[in-house]
């Protein structure tokens, strides 16, 4: 049995935001239990903000090497400003450095990516799109499984839906947006 977070929960908000604002929280917490608590009870008080504390560790470190809001806009314009022909040969080289073989496609995927036997499809033609939609997720599935792929992921420098976020978790798609397109492309990028 797999155990799943909700994504509105406090420790998942935390784990999201900044690591530095769950440290902030173990101040606050530690603060108001030595103020409002009897001094015998204020240090089993204290041991209440623990809990942000763990969280603050685990986003920060999530978070080391992230890069930051400016270096991922700028990283997302020089890519939206590449070529189809430009940003696949990107593609291939970072997929090629993370030790996967790269085959071209022609279809919903462009890519068919295989390392030690496991296959997967990359949908990446339409990153320029303002927003990802239901079909390309669709189309992608079914050239997955005609391919007999084990996995599918789909690249796009626009917004996705939220259905479209609900099909690619229902139907194992891995979608790489925003910053997670940048660090995957970030060695690439630097090296044109």
């Amino acid at each position: 049995m797999k155990f799943k977070m909700s994504e509105k929960s406090l420790f998942a908000v935390l784990l999201r935001s900044p690591w530095w604002i769950s440290f902030v929280l173990v101040a606050v917490v530690a603060l108001a239990a030595g103020a409002l608590l009897p001094e015998k009870y204020a240090g089993v008080g204290m041991l209440g903000g623990f809990p942000f504390f763990v969280i603050g560790c685990m986003a920060f470190w999530r978070q080391r090497n992230l890069p930051s809001p400016a270096l991922v806009e700028k990283g997302l314009q020089s890519l939206g400003g590449m070529s189809w022909r430009d940003f696949s040969v990107v593609l291939d080289s970072a997929f090629t450095r993370q030790g996967y073989s790269v085959t071209p496609l022609t279809g919903a995927a462009d890519m068919l990516l295989e390392k030690k036997g496991v296959r997967t499809v990359v949908s990446a033609k339409r990153w320029k799109a303002a927003a990802m939609g239901l079909e390309p997720l669709r189309d992608l599935v079914a050239q997955r499984d005609a391919l007999e792929a084990s996995n599918s992921v789909c690249i796009s420098l626009g917004q996705v839906s939220t259905k479209a976020d609900d099909f690619a978790a229902e139907h194992r798609i891995t979608l790489i947006t925003g910053a997670d397109l940048v660090i995957l492309v970030d060695k690439e990028v630097k090296a044109l």
